[in-house]
């Protein structure tokens, strides 16, 4: 049986069900034009990494940032979904760097010597973006008194809003989607600011898949669109379209760090 894993964003039970019902559309579209081995569910038990590289892989979820590091001639491309939400613009998204509702800080600046969370060192939205933000104002590399990894975007929020931590950058999705689903989680932060925006989390397929079969994979994400019976799951996914993006569309993330490395800022410190 083929791996799928395409649960980025499920962090919420509605998200979890809207995510189901958009992987049986897709189950029965890829049976029906009579792809073997595909799964009946999500599996759901294996991390978005281990997912990645898995042989057989037939579709998955990526981040941009790991895809320009490591994931680049090993996986290819699908497509890259289009959320609506605040932050998102068509495929690409940026980060929000959030503090406390009470932080009397004010910019960027004001961090200095802090505490900073992140939610994973290969993390595009949250470490890559924020390292760019950043880097201009660090000195001998450093800029913050202390970095926290909490192992999700979530676990970030909940670090800035019990002042375990001082800031972090949560993708805008992830925030919206709290804001929508989870209102309690984010109402004792506020965002400071927004990070340049770059593209989104592709759908990704393994390198064995068919040039024919990676074709079907895109018609059945775009014909996602407009299928009446997915209305309700695209609203609460916030999910509009997909749009297919080549490899020098994610290239701009990796200059990202290598613009950071330039300025002495290898690593969040």
């Amino acid at each position: 049986m083929r791996l799928s894993n395409i649960a980025m964003y499920t962090g919420q039970p509605p998200l979890v069900a809207a995510t189901d019902v958009l992987w049986a559309y897709m189950r029965d579209r890829l049976r029906k034009a009579g792809i073997a081995d595909v799964p009946e569910t999500l599996e759901k038990d294996i991390t978005h990494d281990e997912a990645w590289i898995r042989p057989g892989l037939l579709l998955a979820q990526t981040c941009g940032f790991p895809y320009v590091k490591r994931l680049r001639g090993k996986v290819q491309l699908v497509a890259t979904p289009v959320y609506d939400l605040p932050g998102c613009d068509g495929p690409s998204m940026r980060s929000f760097v959030i503090v406390r509702k009470d932080s009397p800080v004010e910019a960027l600046a004001d961090l200095r010597g802090l505490t900073a969370a992140i939610n994973d060192p290969s993390s595009n939205s949250g470490t890559n973006l924020f390292r760019a933000a950043i880097a201009p104002l660090a000195e001998n590399g450093r800029f913050f008194g202390c970095v926290i990894e909490t192992g999700g975007h979530l676990r970030s929020i909940d670090a800035v809003a019990a002042g375990k931590a001082d800031v972090a950058a949560i993708d805008c999705i992830t925030f919206g989607n709290a804001k929508r689903f989870d209102p309690d989680r984010v109402a004792d932060v506020r965002i400071l600011t927004e990070t340049v925006a770059g593209p989104g989390l592709p759908f990704i397929t393994g390198s064995e898949t068919s040039a024919g079969d990676l074709t079907l994979l895109r018609q059945i994400l775009a014909d996602i669109a407009t299928e009446p019976t997915l209305a309700d799951a695209r609203d609460v996914l916030s999910l509009r379209r997909f749009e297919v993006l080549g490899d020098a569309d994610y290239e701009p993330l990796a200059e990202l760090e290598r613009r950071a490395i330039a300025l002495g800022y290898p690593v969040i410190a």
